[in-house]
C-alpha cells in the first residue's frame, strides 16, 4: 500500500537549536537594516524633490517626480526578484542572500553621497532614479530569498516561526526608518537638512547595509539546497518558466495572498497616517505617533501569528486574523473621528492583527517544489506586489471622492478574500500544493515531514 509523507516512521522531530537562532536573528536583523534602506526614501520624498529637480517648478510637479522616482523602486521588484531568484536556485541561497544586501547598502550609500540638481544639473535626478531601480531590484530579491532561507534552514515544525520572525525584521525595518526621519526632523531645522542633513538617513543606511554584509558572511548555505545540488536535482532549464508552467496554481493562490499583504500594509500602515490627519482631523504629531505604536505591534504580530501558523496551520490562522483584522479596522475608521481617544489603543490592536501576513509566506514556501522555491516565490510576490501595491494607493484615493470609508470597505473586501483562501486551506484543497511543495523539500534534505499548510 502506497505511503505517503505524514504516515511512514520519521525520526524525532529536530528541536530549535543554537545555530538556527543565529540563523533567524542575522537574516532577521539584515532585513530589518535593507527595507529601512529602501523605505527611508519616502520620508525625505518632498525634500529630494526641490534638491534634485529644476527650480522654479510648480511644487505639485516636483512632488510628483519624486513619488515617479520612489514608484519605480517598486516597478523594478519583479525584474530584480526574478533575476536574483534564477541564480538563488542555481547557484546557491547564500550567494544571492548576500548580493541582494550588498547591492542595497551600495545604492542606498550612493543616494547619500549624490550631487544635487544645482551642482551636476539633469544628470542629478538621472542619478538618482538609477540608484532606486537597483534598490527596487535589491529588495525584490531580498524578501522571497529571505523567506526561503529561513524556512529552508529551522526545523519543518518551525517554518512559521521562522517566517513570522523574519517578517517581523522586515517591518521593524519601516519603524526605524520612521524613528530615524523623525529624528533627524527634531534635531534640524528645515534649512539644515535641505543643505545637509538630508544625507545622514542615506549615509547611515549605507552603514547599516555594509554592517548587514558583515553579519550575513557568517551565514551558511541552507541543508536542501546542499542536498538538492549533491543530488544533482536543482532545476535543469530556467526555474521560473518551470514555475509559470508547472505551479499555475501556486503562482495565483500566491498573487492572491500577496494582495492581502500588500493591501494591509499599504492602507493600515503607510496610508493610514495620512487619513487620520486629512479625514479626521487628527494633528500629525499624534497620528505619527500613533502609526509608530501600530508598527511596533505589527512586528510582534508576525512573530505570534508564526507561531499560530506551526500549531494551528495557515488556514485557521488566515481564517480568524482575517475577521478579526476586518472587524478592528471597521470599528476604527468608524469611530475615531469621535471617539479620538480610542485611535492609539484601536490602531496598536490593527497593526497587532495586520501581523496575520505572516501566514502568507508560510503558505508560499510551502507551495513551491525546492528546485524552483525561490522563483516561484519571487515571482508570485513580486509580481503580485507591484500589481497590488501600486493599484492599492490609487483605487482607495479614487473611491473617498465618492465613499468616505472607502478605507474601510477596501480593507474589509481584502478580509473576506483572506477569510476565503483560509477556508480553501482549512478544507484541504491546499493539499496539492503542499504535497507538490514540502514533501519534496523533506525528500531531497533527508529531515522530518512538515506538517500540512491547513
Amino acid at each position: 500500500m502506497a505511503t505517503t509523507a505524514s504516515s511512514v516512521t520519521a525520526p524525532p522531530a529536530r528541536r530549535l537549536e543554537r545555530q538556527d537562532v543565529r540563523t533567524l536573528a542575522l537574516s532577521a536583523l539584515g532585513g530589518a537594516l535593507e527595507f529601512y534602506d529602501f523605505i527611508i526614501f519616502v520620508f525625505f520624498v518632498t525634500v529630494l524633490g526641490h534638491l534634485f529637480f529644476p527650480p522654479g517648478i510648480p511644487d505639485w510637479v516636483v512632488q510628483l517626480q519624486a513619488f515617479a522616482i520612489f514608484a519605480a523602486g517598486y516597478i523594478a521588484r519583479p525584474l530584480g526578484g526574478i533575476v536574483l531568484a534564477h541564480y538563488g536556485d542555481k547557484l546557491g541561497r547564500k550567494q544571492m542572500f548576500m548580493v541582494s544586501i550588498l547591492l542595497m547598502a551600495v545604492s542606498t550609500l550612493g543616494m547619500g553621497l549624490l550631487p544635487t540638481y544645482a551642482q551636476i544639473g539633469i544628470a542629478a535626478p538621472i542619478l538618482l532614479l538609477t540608484l532606486r531601480v537597483l534598490q527596487g531590484a535589491a529588495i525584490g530579491g531580498e524578501i522571497p530569498g529571505a523567506w526561503v532561507f529561513v524556512s529552508e534552514h529551522v526545523p519543518s515544525r518551525r517554518v512559521g516561526l521562522a517566517c513570522g520572525i523574519l517578517t517581523c525584521g522586515l517591518t521593524a525595518g519601516i519603524l526605524l526608518g520612521s524613528l530615524v526621519a523623525t529624528a533627524i526632523n527634531t534635531a534640524f531645522t528645515a534649512e539644515t537638512i535641505q543643505a545637509w542633513a538630508w544625507r545622514v538617513p542615506f549615509l547611515l543606511g549605507g552603514v547599516f547595509g555594509l554592517i548587514g554584509v558583515y553579519l550575513r558572511r557568517w551565514l551558511s548555505e541552507t541543508p536542501v539546497f546542499r542536498a538538492m545540488k549533491e543530488r544533482k536535482a536543482l532545476a535543469e532549464e530556467l526555474p521560473v518558466k518551470a514555475v509559470i508552467r508547472d505551479h499555475g496554481a501556486a503562482v495565483i493562490l500566491s498573487m492572491l495572498l500577496t494582495w492581502m499583504l500588500a493591501a494591509s500594509i499599504v492602507v493600515v500602515i503607510l496610508m493610514t497616517p495620512t487619513l487620520l490627519q486629512t479625514i479626521y482631523g487628527i494633528p500629525a504629531p499624534t497620528a505619527l505617533a500613533a502609526n509608530s505604536v501600530a508598527t511596533l505591534f505589527l512586528s510582534i504580530g508576525c512573530i505570534v501569528t508564526g507561531l499560530l501558523c506551526d500549531r494551528f496551520g495557515a488556514g485557521k490562522v488566515l481564517m480568524g486574523g482575517s475577521v478579526l483584522l476586518g472587524g478592528v479596522l471597521y470599528i476604527l475608521y468608524g469611530t475615531v473621528g469621535d471617539m479620538p481617544g480610542s485611535l492609539f489603543p484601536l490602531y496598536g490592536l490593527a497593526g497587532f492583527l495586520v501581523g496575520t501576513i505572516a501566514a502568507v509566506p508560510y503558505v508560499m514556501v510551502h507551495a513551491f517544489p525546492p528546485a524552483v522555491a525561490f522563483s516561484g516565490v519571487s515571482f508570485a510576490y513580486n509580481v503580485g506586489y507591484a500589481i497590488f501595491g501600486g493599484l492599492t494607493p490609487l483605487m482607495v484615493t479614487l473611491a473617498l471622492r465618492i465613499d468616505p470609508l472607502a478605507h474601510a470597505h477596501y480593507m474589509l473586501a481584502i478580509c473576506l478574500m483572506g477569510l476565503a483562501i483560509g477556508t480553501f486551506l482549512r478544507a484541504g484543497r491546499g493539499a496539492i500544493l503542499h504535497n507538490q511543495g514540502r514533501d519534496h523539500v523533506e525528500e531531497a534534505s533527508g529531515l522530518e515531514p512538515v506538517p500540512e499548510a491547513r
